[in-house]
């Protein structure tokens, strides 16, 4: 199957399944604080992380149900960091993946405990023994995802994001900005879904740290552009925020099409990256396309 469409809702569809499976039910005690964990996890999201997971994986011969847990444990990092990102305290917003966000369909106490137990969750999905074929792997699996997460990552590039609004920044500030808020759980995905057949040969890993990086920062380079120029009803989410809000972004340094043009750079660049792999690199090359071409 080489139609990106249809694979990319094959991927979406076993997410939902394998996130359904690892989630508690919300007739489980403390049944509203589940309850909400399905509810932001559920039903929605691109689901870009978990495709990469498995796309890296088939570029470098995973088992495909190998992959399960890591693409899972990525995306409920990335639904606990949104989670968190649209609590009043951070970016207050009410819209998300098309509906109201936690905080707004339960309570704020709710939302910040959905985050926090999801970001638990996670890492016990990743360390069951079927998410790797070696311990010692298995290990530094958990230590990717970890930084990842943390201050050296995404938690970190949201400090940075808190502490620039309002204020400009040069290229290189709002890159390492976004190489650690966005860019380091898009890396982490990439590194997941290969590692979890096994170790990678330091070229192979090198290539798709090359990859991942690219993309990742396409993606925000996109996400800013989109921001701007799309609709809320489209986006699944509030547009025009950053702007109103005075969010460093692309569009703080260049224009939408110089924005266009350097997102397709990083682009081509990370197709370069990934050219070894040849037909094996087929889904990491459709996602990345993917990512510069899309419209929401």
């Amino acid at each position: 199957m080489t139609d990106f469409a249809a694979w990319s809702r094959a991927i979406q569809t076993r997410t939902e399944n394998v996130l359904a499976a690892l989630l508690p039910d919300a007739d489980i005690a403390p049944e509203q604080l589940h309850a909400a964990m399905r509810y932001v996890c559920l039903g929605g999201g691109k689901r870009v992380r978990p495709m990469l997971a498995y796309a890296a994986g088939e570029a470098v011969g995973t088992e495909v149900a190998r992959i399960d847990r890591a693409a899972a444990a990525v995306e409920m990092i990335h639904v606990y960091s949104l989670t968190h990102d649209d609590l009043p305290c951070m970016d207050d917003d009410d819209l998300r993946r098309g509906k109201p966000t936690c905080h707004v369909a339960y309570d704020e106490a709710t939302a910040l405990l959905v985050g926090d137990a999801l970001q638990s969750l996670a890492f016990e999905t990743l360390a069951h023994p079927v998410a790797a074929s070696e311990a010692g792997v298995q290990v530094e699996m958990l230590r990717l995802l970890a930084r990842a997460s943390g201050s050296r990552g995404m938690a970190g590039g949201q400090a940075v994001d808190l502490v620039a609004t309002g204020r400009a920044l040069d290229l290189a500030e709002l890159e390492f900005m976004h190489i650690h808020k966005t860019g380091a759980l898009i890396q982490s995905a990439v590194l997941l879904g290969a590692l979890a057949g096994g170790a990678l040969e330091t070229g192979t890993r090198e290539r798709l740290e090359r990859y991942a990086r690219c993309i990742g920062l396409a993606f925000q380079v996109m996400d800013d552009v989109l921001d701007a120029e799309t609709d809320t009803a489209t986006l699944g989410k509030t547009a025009g925020k950053d702007a109103a809000q005075g969010k460093a972004t692309y569009l703080t340094l260049m224009n939408v099409k110089e924005a266009r043009a350097y997102a397709h750079e990083l682009l081509d660049d990370a197709l370069e990256a990934i050219q070894p792999f040849g037909e094996r690199g087929l889904r990491l090359a459709q996602i990345a396309r993917f990512i510069v071409e899309r419209r929401y």
